[in-house]
């Protein structure tokens, strides 16, 4: 049984590539650095509907490294990240004072273990809008790079 747990979390850490989460969609990307081996590094765009708030879609473009480490999921991707939210469909604005400042609304690994790309969400109920933040945390050290969208709720 414990070389099934060790196995499954072995093969856990080493898969290849990103993890996304699963409903965030690769909307396209560009190189922007040649790699003589392995793809080149490039710049993603991914949408990702805000699971607590349906109506808001968010685009997130980040880094990604290329290249052999990047091809085999070992590479350390860039703490640079874009964002920007907007409505797409109708908001229930009832839901949104239950919201808790801070909920996470998407999550990347930026590097093997250590390195995770974020969204979190804020709901400043006195301007009626929502609020989201991306960044980069690291367990040892973070980024405070860090860009922010706002979505107005309600105005007309």
């Amino acid at each position: 049984m414990r070389r099934a747990i060790a196995a499954l979390m072995l093969s856990l850490i080493f898969l290849p590539g990103p993890l996304t989460a699963a409903w965030a969609d690769e909307i396209g990307s560009v190189g922007y650095r040649f790699k003589w081996i392995g793809p080149n590094d490039k710049i993603v765009i991914d949408a990702f509907d805000d699971p607590d708030v349906p109506g808001v879609t968010c685009y997130i473009a980040r880094a990604r490294t290329g290249g052999v480490k990047g091809a085999l999921g070992l590479a350390e991707d860039p703490a640079q990240a874009s964002i920007s939210c907007r409505q797409t469909g109708t908001i229930d604005q009832s839901r949104l004072g239950k919201l808790r400042n801070g909920d996470e609304v998407f999550s990347e690994r930026a590097s093997l273990i250590f390195k995770t790309t974020q969204v979190v969400r804020f709901w400043d109920a006195k301007r009626r809008t929502l609020v989201y933040l991306s960044y980069t945390d690291r367990i040892i050290e973070g980024s405070p790079q860090n860009s922010i969208s706002v979505v107005p709720v309600g105005l007309n």
